[in-house]
Order: structure tokens, then C-alpha cells, then sequence
């Protein structure tokens, strides 16, 4: 324990004083200690490039994380660090709309297919919230039907056991849906007919959809009067140019995009069909930021490059080149509690232990392992263009050693001896 925390002295130190100014000493959930483990991992960064990250104690990680997936085309892209620097000098927030707005909005209407207007926000849940107003404007309904993460803001964190400080009133109005389940989705409808508003769902997270499933929401969101909202915050410009919609060929009425539109600059956008996107005209929806000219320049490369479709087709690439890696190396027992699943691209590890606090102890121990020999990772695999033969080798290496600690302290019964740490406990679960 004392070479951990020897390791991660300078994070420790500064957590400590982060915690006397800012609640959890972190500004995001899933940078904070409640993501990592105190004591056995980094919790400061102090800078990233290409597909690597520095922590505060010097320590050199291949990043695995990407900036929660916000990051596709690597940290520290020359083209667009020449473009925002270009950008810098004629100013970042004016005092009139600037015309990059414009280009930035077509060149999205140009790839993505639901896309007829846009508009821009900071955050991901700036733009899930923007869908959800729209479609109560358009539909004159209250409530609203989630399936997967959408934000922070009242009308979907309600509906989770985060819903502290949310009035019931306001939690009652949204119903959470398994994925890849339409009765469910029937089943909702019908206890609130002509009452729902928006179905608004990732399209797709650790889960293929099945045959017909997201044909099938399209059907029943259409037949019912319900406005469909992709949340495509993760799934855009990673599986495909024009985000998931545009992979399975189903185009929602509305969706959200974010993340990797900017390459980890601070930019959001919802966009739909005209007759919904025009209701922003009598909708209160406006922000300062919005037009902030360095992440839209920044867009605009990322989108240029897009749309070529050459980013999207080396992410898948690499994600399976790098989970084909892991499975080379660790042994075949391994598999019996550690299997991948989703996207190349967002790939989710998946484990297969029974008991929640055992579960909880190897997800611990895993985190612990991995992150001193330099991978930082959560549990995706959030990979990006900049990862190279050398990053994919060491990563399969690492986790072959961690999974092979796992798999003795597994048959020893001793998972939790092994422990620098305490045992991490989810938040709360994200999606079904």
C-alpha cells in the first residue's frame, strides 16, 4: 500500500485541497473519486496528447478513457489546434453572431440525416433538454418515455435514485424503458395514452439493437404522435459519420449530439426536422455560449474529417484490433468472467460475477492493476484515432497481468486482501 501511495502522492495532496472549495474535488461525476479508487489511482491530470495522459505525479497513461469519449481524433490534433489558434486572435465570444454558425450547422445537415436545423449548446444535457422542450411544444403532452442516459437536468435524473432535490411532480412525468424491449415500450404508451410527448433513447450502448427493435420504436413513436430523440452524445461521430441513425438506417424526428463533435472542445447541438427545430423561435432556449467561436472551429475540422468517413472506419478498426489483442494474450479462463461487448469503437467490458460485492472487489482490483502499469481506463473502451500498434500491444499486456491477479484471487477467495484500497460502489446504474 505505501508504493501507492508513494505513486499517487501529488494526487492525494491535491485532492485534499480540492475537497476544501469544490464538492468531491472535481467539477464531473465520472473524473472524481467516485470513479477511482483513492489511494490507488490518479485523480488529477495535468496534460494529454495524442492517445496519452500525464497525471499530476508524472506518471504516463495510454488513455483509454478519452476524456469520458469525448476526444475521437486524439488528444492535441494539430489541425485543429492550428485552426482554434487561427480562431483565437479574432475573438472567442463576440457580441453579434459570427458566420461560423452557419458552417458549422450545415456541415452537420450535410451528414447526419435527421438534420434539417440546428441549434448549438455547451453541454450534453443543454442539447437532451432543448429535444425534450420541443417536443412537449410540438405535442402540447408532459410526460416523457427514457431509455438510457440523457443528463443531469430535472426532467430525466427524476427518474433515477439520483433524484435528490427533483419534485415528485416533476420525476412522475418521465418513465424509464429497458433497452431492446418494445413491449415495454407498448406497455407505457398505453398507461398514459396521447399523454407522451418524447421517447428519447441512446440508440445503442453495450447492446446491439435486435432485429426490427429501433425499426420498431420508429413505428410506434410515429404511429402514437411521439417525438423520437436520439441521444446520440456517445454513438455520433463514432459508429458513423451521421452518428447511429445513420449506421442502422433509422432516423429519429430529433437528436443530440456532443462528446466528439469537437474533439473535447465544449460544444453540444440538437438537431431534427424543420417544422420541430423552427419551435426554437417561440421556445426559451438561448445561452451566451452558444456560438462560442473556438469550439465551433474546432467542430468544423472534426466534422470536415468526418465526413469523409475515415475517422469512424479507423475507430472501429482500432477497437477491434485491441480487444482481438486482449484475448490473444490473457488466458482462455479469464473469459469465464470477463467478456466484451458493443461497438469496436465504445466497447463495454462486461463481467460475469454473481455477487454484487465480489463484483464490486474485482472491478476495484482491476482498476487498481491496470493503472499502474499505465492504462487509464473506467469500463470502456473509448478509443480514438490517435492510438497507435505500440498503444493496442501494451494495453493487451496490462490487462493480461490484471486479469491473471484476478483470476488467483478468484480461485484463493482472497479478492479483496489484494486491495490498496476501498472497495468503489456505483452512483447509481446508468443504463439497462
Amino acid at each position: 500500500m505505501r508504493d501507492l501511495v508513494q505513486r499517487y502522492a501529488r494526487s492525494l495532496e491535491q485532492l485534499a485541497r480540492a475537497e476544501q472549495v469544490i464538492p468531491l474535488g472535481a467539477q464531473t461525476f465520472s473524473k472524481s473519486r467516485t470513479q477511482y479508487p483513492v489511494g490507488a489511482a490518479p485523480l488529477f491530470a495535468v496534460r494529454s496528447h495524442g492517445s496519452h495522459t500525464w497525471d499530476v505525479d508524472g506518471h504516463e497513461y495510454v488513455d483509454l478513457v478519452s476524456s469520458l469519449g469525448a476526444v475521437v481524433l486524439g488528444y492535441g490534433d494539430a489541425e485543429i489546434t492550428e485552426a482554434v489558434t487561427r480562431q483565437l486572435e479574432s475573438g472567442v465570444t463576440l457580441s453579434l453572431s459570427h458566420p461560423i454558425e452557419e458552417q458549422v450547422a450545415s456541415q452537420l445537415v450535410d451528414i447526419v440525416p435527421c438534420a434539417e436545423m440546428v441549434r448549438f449548446a455547451k453541454n450534453g444535457t443543454d442539447a437532451t433538454s432543448a429535444a425534450i422542450r420541443l417536443a412537449r411544444a410540438a405535442t402540447g403532452r408532459d410526460h416523457v418515455i427514457a431509455c438510457g442516459y440523457h443528463g443531469w437536468q430535472d426532467w430525466y435524473i427524476g427518474s433515477t435514485t439520483r433524484n435528490l432535490g427533483v419534485p415528485q411532480a416533476t420525476s412522475a412525468l418521465t418513465h424509464a424503458v429497458p433497452y431492446n424491449n418494445l413491449d415495454a415500450v407498448e406497455r407505457t404508451i398505453a398507461a398514459h395514452p396521447d399523454a407522451i410527448a418524447a421517447l428519447i433513447m441512446e440508440p445503442m450502448t453495450s447492446t446491439f439493437p435486435d432485429p426490427g427493435y429501433l425499426e420498431g420504436i420508429r413505428e410506434l413513436t410515429h404511429r402514437h404522435g411521439i417525438v423520437l430523440v436520439f441521444d446520440e452524445m456517445l454513438t455520433g461521430f463514432r459508429f458513423a459519420p451521421g452518428g447511429a441513425q445513420e449506421y442502422f438506417g433509422v432516423t429519429p424526428d430529433l437528436a443530440a449530439f456532443g462528446k466528439g463533435i469537437a474533439n473535447g472542445f465544449p460544444l453540444s447541438a440538437v438537431t431534427g426536422r424543420r417544422e420541430l427545430m423552427m419551435l426554437m423561435e417561440d421556445i426559451f432556449f438561448s445561452g451566451t455560449y452558444g456560438g462560442e467561436t473556438l469550439s465551433l472551429t474546432a467542430a468544423s475540422v472534426v466534422l470536415a474529417r468526418m465526413a469523409t468517413g475515415e475517422p469512424t472506419k479507423q475507430m472501429a478498426d482500432i477497437g477491434e484490433r485491441l480487444v482481438a489483442a486482449i484475448d490473444h494474450e490473457r488466458s482462455p479462463q479469464s473469459h469465464e468472467f470477463l467478456q466484451f461487448s458493443g461497438h469496436p469503437a465504445w466497447t463495454f467490458m462486461q463481467w460475469s460475477i454473481d455477487d454484487a460485492n465480489t463484483l464490486n472487489e474485482v472491478k476495484t482490483l482491476f482498476m487498481q492493476e491496470v493503472l499502474r502499469r499505465g492504462v487509464l481506463v473506467l469500463n470502456t473502451h473509448d478509443v480514438t484515432t490517435a492510438f497507435t500498434d505500440e498503444d493496442i500491444a501494451h494495453v493487451a499486456r496490462v490487462y493480461a497481468q490484471a486479469l491473471d491477479l484476478i483470476e488467483t484471487a478468484l480461485v484463493d477467495g482472497d479478492v479483496v486482501s489484494r486491495l490498496e484500497c476501498a472497495t468503489l460502489v456505483p452512483l447509481f446504474k446508468l443504463r439497462s
